[in-house]
């Protein structure tokens, strides 16, 4: 039975490789993009079953809005993944309040936003938050709003596991480094020194994360709850 699935920030990235996969298992997915109109798109050109939907997740009533439109195509919501995210990486000098609070609208507000309303359309099902290793233990000076929103993220996560509990299940998706955009900047060096932390010596590749999130929404995890899965090649 195709389920009714929601990716937000899935027109790139590792949420593009998220709903790729529930596209190529059949189910229905709704496809949020805020600004990447083109690739998203691409997505709905490639798979019948992509539904295309504009939201900025910071924005209440667009957020309402689009849980109503899938109120109103679909009846209800089985997956909720909430992938948005944004890191601004400065030192510390250059780091300002605005934006300070931009990276917390988006990685963490917006993923209680979505959830909140999103709840009203889910009888049963689950919801799972791309958090990151940055909120458990890999902490980085330059990057410590984006690892404050991540630390906030497991913290909703676990709070929303016990309102919507029992027939709504919550878990958190921890990542390591992963090749995406994100990061492709990074230099050459600075990769080599983490990859020296990482016991498989390399980055993971999209699709090693999407796998997991995959089968935390499938029903042979029906059993996990309230839980952070870290998926990062293993620590020295």
């Amino acid at each position: 039975m195709k389920r009714v699935v929601l990716v937000t920030g899935a027109s790139k990235g590792l949420g593009k490789g998220i709903a790729s996969l529930f596209l190529n298992e059949g189910d229905i997915v709704y496809v949020n993009y805020n600004k990447s109109l083109d690739e998203a798109i691409l997505i709905k050109g490639k798979y019948p079953n992509a539904r295309i939907i504009k939201c900025d997740v910071t924005d209440e009533d667009q957020v309402k809005s689009m849980i109503l439109k899938i109120k109103d195509e679909e009846g209800h919501l089985d997956v909720l993944i909430n992938n948005a995210g944004i890191c601004m990486d400065t030192t510390l000098e250059d780091k300002t309040k605005e934006n300070f609070k931009k990276i917390i609208d988006v990685n963490l507000i917006g993923p209680f936003l979505v959830c909140k309303y999103a709840k009203d359309i889910m009888d049963k099902g689950c919801i799972i938050n791309i958090s990151s290793t940055n909120g458990i233990d890999t902490y980085y000076p330059y990057s410590m709003d984006y690892d404050a929103s991540k630390a906030g993220l497991i913290s909703l996560t676990h709070n929303l596991a016990l309102e919507f509990a029992p027939n709504i299940r919550v878990n958190a998706v921890a990542p390591g480094w992963i090749h995406t955009d994100m990061n492709k900047d990074m230099s050459d060096e600075f990769k080599r020194e983490e990859l020296k932390h990482i016991l498989l010596n390399r980055f993971a590749n999209v699709e090693e994360i999407a796998n997991v999130v995959y089968f935390l929404a499938s029903d042979k995890a029906s059993y996990i709850n309230n839980s952070v899965i870290r998926v990062d090649g293993g620590l020295k």
